[in-house]
């Protein structure tokens, strides 16, 4: 009897054991293919959303004004000396528009829809929009997938309305004249438009932009350092940039400096013309 038992005991044992491993190994199973679906589900969420985005430059929060202007220079003026070459807006005016209605690159609307312009959605609009508060609480403003697009469209913004064409008449090098005929013609409400952007222009000099698409000799140097034929590095100046606008090439300009790479310094002089004994 005791012969018999012991047999079934073990047989029971087993069979025991080899479904709870069954078991086990199913719930395993189970879990790995739910999880593998959230994963699948998640990275496609994420590409989704990436796909979504506009193409933004973004703005660290905390850098100085002055750093941001001169980078966003820096970044725009080759777009807008070829609106000027195609539209016959100057670049100067175009420019200090951009600095003054988007924060130097760091405005909220232009941070969310790359509109550096302020230009409202109006009638006949059909690009995507977003609202926004200026002059009235939840304004539609325009949207655009990148920077380019927005200098694209102010230049048609202005060309194609009737109220801007006397704007058309003046010289391309009156910046005066268009930022004053710009708020005649009613682009801004605020009635120190013209002297903000005057005051923009001047301040950093982007006349230099309207001069070289108009052919003009073109100098960037300050007062001092005119006599002496030296450049002090600004921040966002390249050497391309730099070799732009004194019309050297920037192999010429590595050679008057004994420059090996690329790399500058903010506050680095820069000589513009060979140097005796260097």
């Amino acid at each position: 009897m005791i012969g018999r038992i012991i047999p079934l005991l073990l047989l029971c044992i087993i069979c025991f054991g080899s479904c709870k491993s069954k078991k086990t190994a199913s719930k395993y199973k189970k879990r790995q293919n739910t999880e593998r679906v959230v994963r699948v589900n998640q990275t496609v969420k994420e590409k989704d959303t990436k796909a979504e985005e506009p193409s933004v430059v973004k703005v660290p929060v905390n850098t100085p004004y002055s750093e941001r202007v001169a980078n966003y220079i820096n970044e725009f003026s080759g777009i807008a000396m070829e609106e000027m070459l195609q539209y016959g807006i100057p670049a100067s005016i175009t420019l200090a528009q951009g600095i003054l209605e988007s924060g130097a690159g760091a405005g909220e609307l232009t941070m969310k829809a790359n509109n550096h312009f302020g230009i409202k959605c109006h009638r006949g609009w059909e690009g995507e929009s977003v609202y926004h508060d200026d002059d009235e609480r939840g304004e539609c403003f325009r949207k655009y997938s990148d920077p380019k697009y927005s200098y694209r469209d102010h230049s048609l913004f202005l060309t194609q309305r009737s109220r801007y064409q006397d704007l058309f008449k003046l010289r391309k090098d009156d910046y005066k004249g268009w930022a004053k005929g710009l708020r005649k013609a009613g682009y801004a409400t605020d009635p120190k438009y013209p002297d903000k952007l005057i005051s923009i222009v001047e301040r950093y000099r982007l006349d230099q932009y309207d001069d070289q698409v108009l052919g003009k000799r073109v100098s960037t140097a300050e007062p001092d350092d005119t006599k002496i034929g030296t450049y002090a590095v600004k921040p966002g100046d390249t050497l391309y940039s730099i070799s732009r606008r004194f019309n050297l090439t920037v192999e010429t300009l590595k050679q008057y400096n004994g420059l090996k790479n690329n790399d500058l310094a903010i506050g680095q002089i820069l000589y513009l013309h060979p140097v005796k004994n260097q």
